[in-house]
Order: C-alpha cells, then structure tokens, then sequence
C-alpha cells in the first residue's frame, strides 16, 4: 500500500483524516504563508496548499502527499486567525445572523508517478443571531478560540450551536477536509488499499 503523508500539523485535520480508516502519517510543510497576496482565497488556498504539498513531497519518493489550507471570507475579505478575544468577539458579532463561507485548498502528489490533483471546496456557513453573552459565554469557554480559522469551533462548546445551517462540505467546515473530495482525488490520483 502506498504511504499518505498529510502535510500538515493540524490535530483537527489528523483526526478528521482518521475517519476513513486509511494509514496515514503527518509532517508539518513549514511553509511561508505570508509570502502570497490575499486578495482571492480561492487562489490563495489552492497555492498554499500547493506549496504545503511540494515541500513535504521532497522528502517521500514514494507517497500521495496532501497539501491543505483554508480561508475564512467574509463581507468581501479573508479573515485571518483572529489575534485577540476583542477582535474575535467582533467577527462573530459580525456573522451574528449572516453567512460566511470557509475554503478549503487541496493539492495531492504522487511522488512515484509525478501527478499531482488540485481542488477547492467552498462551504457557505449560515449563523443564527447571537447575543452578547452568548459570544462571551464561548470565549470565556474556550482559550483556543484563536486557532480556528473560523473564529469559533463549529463542533464543542456552546459554539456548537452557532450555526443554523450549511451549504456544501460537512467536514470541510468540521475538520478542514472534506473526506467525500479526498476519497474521489486518491482514487483519481492512483491510491489502491491492497
């Protein structure tokens, strides 16, 4: 069988990546994400994503290595990790009764072969109104607001009921990868389970 190497540190995406029951090994790419213009996320994640691949792939000669990022984009932007509980208390004010779609970038290598797949999967996430207290309630809760891309975690804590619905990819906006994208590029790319 061949060797997975996700490119990535991400917990989430590792354990996201387990519920398909394929062996699979993790390696951070240390990549230079401030090096791109972030203006387009779809263009920005597809090339991060990329990058993330390419400088991981040099180190398997034989394995499917997948490249991820994701973007939040809101109201015309690409919002960043948020930084602080103030500016995170503001975006999720923000989206309080609006939507905002989350982009996921996937770029697979076959070292052996040399082929390489690329995709973007868009979720549009609908919230409900939030309150004040409710906001605060899920920052109080959770000290790791800040590593989410999204802002909040769409899965634990009171944040799990943020959202009233979405369009597109269920994984891809609870673990950053979407497993029904995946399983179809691995095929595409020449994974056969032996």
């Amino acid at each position: 069988m061949q060797k997975i190497v996700l490119a990535t540190k991400s917990p989430y995406r590792r354990e996201t990546f387990g519920y398909l029951g394929i062996p699979f090994e993790a390696e951070g790419s240390n990549v230079d994400e401030s090096q791109l213009e972030r203006d387009n996320p779809e263009k920005l994640i597809k090339e991060l994503a990329k990058l993330k691949a390419e400088a991981v792939a040099k180190n398997h000669s034989d394995a499917i290595v997948i490249g991820m990022d994701s973007v939040t984009y809101f109201d015309g932007r690409i919002l960043e990790k948020p930084k602080s509980r103030e500016e995170d208390f503001k975006r999720l004010k923000a989206f309080s009764g609006d939507n905002h779609q989350f982009y996921t970038g996937i770029h697979m290598i076959n070292t052996a072969s040399a082929k390489t797949l690329s995709r973007v999967v868009k979720t549009d996430v609908f919230m409900r109104e939030l309150s004040e207290e409710e906001i605060n309630k899920y920052l109080d809760e959770d000290p790791n607001f800040n590593t989410y891309a999204l802002g909040y975690d769409p899965i634990k804590h009171c944040s799990a009921s943020f959202v009233k619905k979405i369009e597109g990819s269920y994984y891809n906006l609870l673990g950053g990868i979407p497993l029904e994208t995946i399983i179809e590029m691995l095929k595409e790319i020449g994974y056969k389970e032996r």
